[in-house]
């Protein structure tokens, strides 16, 4: 068999649903892997570059806002052009940026570089959720969104370590080679087996026109809108954590050689979260389980604001009670996403990217606001925690008109194989 024929047999093997997620996760986790491996190297990045203070935390920021400010875009055009060619421009800006990231000579360079990463490869966060909505709804959809979450956390987990290990052997500019080598791998994964999922019937049009209206429909119905706030509310306590959890650890808690072990350890809980959000949310429904756990995300951040505040506060009762945070979380995410795409299945890319937007916009103003509180203890973080899980609610409840645990329906999609 010749080459290209071989490339045609592989291209035409239908796409079926385990591979489906994998590949999702894998097309998702670039952005983590962005984020995540980049956290050990922060100090070194400050001193190499003269950043001082709470200012390395922008490696991270400018990556996060970037991706809230790129986030608008890919979603019109996916719904116009298709999924394929959006996520092509985003794997192969990742790659080129990536390594302009390990070649800058100044750190003004190097948060320009990382701003513009995270605006041109935002597609890898809106797609994949578009291509998900393009084939199944409602808690079918929060399911699958859960694998996904499931196996998109477990680079969050070693991403440290990888970018611990490789800064040790070669340097931290060596971490931007890798971010680069893995979006090839994932790229040509993706050419090879990734189908156009779009319907030639669900096409819009590229006028700004259409793309305002579609995006203001999937903002402003009141059934959504809550979901998408209230997600950007408590992730963007979140993202508070990742910016500042290099000091946190390093400096608070004097355990910096342990930084990936640690990190790693608190996200071991959003793994299990999402791994068990799958078995029961077809059963119980994405409302009820993501209304139940952002209420024990309100009791566990309650409880890290009494322990924070009672000094010294220990390492182990930071990381148990943020791994209980970051548990409740992971069934927060995949099923809060999914109700507020529900509606939109005729424009699940425009609905995508404006969702996602948001999200990711208002979670990095929050978590940049957040992780610049730091003062060299965990109270502030705690603090925002708390804050932004109350609000959430109060959103929530608005989409719901005031009753929690009620069932979410089931909307159109056309199931995998």
């Amino acid at each position: 068999m010749s080459f290209s024929a071989t490339i045609a047999a592989i291209r035409n093997k239908p796409l079926h649903e385990r591979e489906m997620i994998v590949l999702m996760a894998s097309l998702m986790s670039l952005q983590a892997f962005g984020i995540d491996a980049m956290l050990p190297a922060l100090g070194q990045i400050a001193s190499d570059m003269d950043a001082g203070g709470n200012s390395r935390q922008f490696v991270i920021g400018a990556y996060f806002l970037g991706g809230g400010i790129g986030a608008f875009f890919p979603g019109a055009f996916a719904d116009r052009f298709g999924r394929r060619p959006v996520l092509a421009l985003a794997l192969v800006s990742y790659l080129v940026l990536s390594l302009a990231c390990s070649l800058a000579t100044n750190y003004n360079f190097l948060l320009a570089f990382r701003l513009l990463q995270g605006v041109l490869c935002a597609g890898l966060s809106v797609v994949p959720a578009a291509i998900v909505r393009d084939h199944v709804g409602g808690d079918k959809m929060a399911r699958l969104m859960s694998l996904i979450m499931m196996i998109f956390l477990v680079i969050p987990i070693m991403a440290p370590a990888i970018g611990q290990g490789i800064m040790y052997l070669f340097g931290w500019r060596a971490i931007f080679g890798a971010m680069a080598i893995f979006s090839l791998i994932v790229g040509l994964w993706a050419w090879l087996r990734l189908p156009e999922t779009l319907e030639a019937e669900n096409r819009q049009d590229i006028r700004a026109r259409t793309i305002l209206r579609n995006m203001r429909e999937a903002l402003w119905a009141r059934e959504s809108i809550g979901y998408v706030v209230g997600a950007a509310l408590v992730f963007g306590s979140l993202f508070g954590f990742l910016n500042s959890s290099q000091q946190l650890i390093a400096e608070t808690f004097g355990n910096g050689d342990y930084f990936a072990l640690i990190f790693g350890g608190a996200v071991l809980g959003m793994v299990a979260a999402n791994f068990t959000n799958s078995r029961i949310v077809e059963r119980f429904g994405a409302r009820r389980v993501s209304h139940a756990a952002l209420l024990a995300f309100i009791a566990i951040s309650l409880a890290q604001v009494v322990s924070a505040s009672m000094q010294p506060q220990s390492l182990a009762e930071f990381i148990v009670l943020m791994s209980l945070s970051m548990a409740s979380l992971g069934f927060v995410g995949a099923n809060f996403s999914s109700i507020a795409m529900q509606p939109f299945y005729h424009i699940a890319g425009a609905a995508s990217s404006a969702q996602t937007a948001v999200r990711m916009s208002t979670g990095a103003v929050l978590g940049a606001v957040i992780g610049g509180l730091y003062d060299g203890t965990a109270v502030p973080l705690a603090v925002s925690m708390l804050s932004c899980a109350l609000a959430a609610l109060a959103i929530v409840l608005f989409s719901e008109r005031g009753h929690l645990f009620r069932r979410l329906n089931i909307g159109p999609g056309t199931p995998l194989r």
